[in-house]
């Protein structure tokens, strides 16, 4: 959902990116530290629960600093509960390791999406609106693309940065193979 509805611009990606990164370190930290305490049978409703209560701090602290902010990101904010990265990290890392390994996963995860997030808004923006964090770059002959600051821009925007990394992968392959001496 965030990918492709809230990415429209860069400042909603980095947005969500960093609540995001936000409530995936607290909520790692908060699973590794509670991981021997919660019985098996509830781990998943408590790991819910736990990443609710982040999710529910940032939702908060993001309408304190800007309610634009905040309807613009609507009810993804919310999502974030359900957000395969959180609730994966928390079960397959967090609940396994220390503090100190799940928070530098939930780190190094975080900081990713955060990234992915801020490479598709900045180019769906750039090509939607000719701007960038706001700020006009393409100038006034630009005709923007309507689409990339739709829904459909978001899995056009994905599918071009697919493309050039896997085009920039077979570059590779086909450069390894050639420095390879044959038999």
């Amino acid at each position: 959902c965030p990918v492709l509805a809230v990415s429209n611009t860069a400042i909603n990606a980095l947005a969500m990116g960093l609540a995001t990164f936000f409530v995936l370190v607290m909520s790692s930290a908060a699973v590794s530290l509670l991981r021997r305490i919660v019985p098996n049978q509830v781990r998943i409703v408590t790991f819910i629960l736990v990443i609710a209560t982040f999710v529910t701090i940032v939702d908060y602290v993001i309408q304190a600093i800007s309610l634009e902010l905040h309807k613009s990101l609507g009810a993804f904010i919310s999502l974030i509960v359900v957000n395969c990265l959180i609730l994966g990290r928390a079960e397959a890392f967090a609940s396994k390791h220390g503090l100190t390994r799940s928070v530098l996963d939930a780190l190094g995860m975080g900081v990713g999406f955060t990234l992915a997030l801020l490479c598709l808004g900045g180019v769906r923006e750039l090509l939607g609106n000719g701007s960038l964090f706001g700020a006009p770059i393409l100038g006034e002959q630009f005709q923007p693309w309507t689409v990339m600051m739709l829904p459909p821009g978001g899995f056009f925007t994905l599918a071009a940065w697919l493309l050039l990394f896997n085009w920039v992968a077979q570059r590779r392959e086909g450069s390894e193979a050639k420095k390879e001496p044959s038999l």
